[in-house]
C-alpha cells in the first residue's frame, strides 16, 4: 500500500448540502431558514441564554453570599475500619491503608472519621482527624499524629 493508493472508507465522506440553488433542489427559496424574522437574516446570532428581551434568569435570581469554589476533598476512613483491619500496636498511615485495599490511588488527603468503635491501641498518621475519631483512638490507648 502506498500513500497515493489510500482512500477513505466508503460512506465516510458525505458531500455538504448546498442550499439556495433553486426550487428543484428542494432547498431553494428560503433555503431552510423559514420566512422573515431574525434567524432568517445573514449574520444573525442569538446568545444561547437570550430570552427574547425578557430579563434573563441569571439576572432575576438573587445573588447572596460567597462560594469559594475551592472545596477541600478528603479520602475518608472510619475508626471501625481501622479496628477490623489492623492489629494492636500497628502504625496506620496512607501506605498501610493502600496495602490493605481500603483506599485507592487517590491523591486526596486522608481524614479519619469517628464512625464505629475501636478497642486496639493504634498509632494513626493522617492529614486530619475528626474530634470524635481522635477521642476514640486516644481512649483506646492509641496515638493520633497529624502529617
Amino acid at each position: 500500500m502506498k500513500l497515493h493508493e489510500l482512500t477513505p472508507t466508503p460512506g465516510s465522506k458525505k458531500r455538504r448540502m448546498r442550499v439556495g440553488r433553486g426550487d428543484g433542489s428542494n432547498w431553494g427559496g428560503t433555503a431552510g431558514r423559514g420566512h422573515k424574522g431574525q434567524k432568517s437574516r445573514t449574520g444573525a446570532a442569538i446568545r444561547h441564554h437570550f430570552e427574547g428581551g425578557q430579563t434573563p434568569t441569571f439576572r432575576r435570581i438573587p445573588k447572596r453570599g460567597f462560594n469559594s469554589g475551592v472545596k477541600e476533598v478528603f479520602t475518608v476512613v472510619n475508626v471501625s475500619t481501622l479496628s477490623e483491619l489492623f492489629e494492636a500496636g500497628a502504625v496506620v498511615d496512607e501506605n498501610a491503608l493502600r496495602m490493605a485495599g481500603v483506599i485507592g490511588k487517590s491523591k486526596a488527603p486522608l481524614k479519619i472519621l469517628g464512625n464505629g468503635e475501636i478497642s486496639k491501641a493504634l498509632t494513626v498518621k493522617a492529614n486530619k482527624f475528626s474530634a470524635s475519631a481522635q477521642s476514640k483512638i486516644e481512649a483506646a490507648g492509641g496515638k493520633c499524629e497529624t502529617v
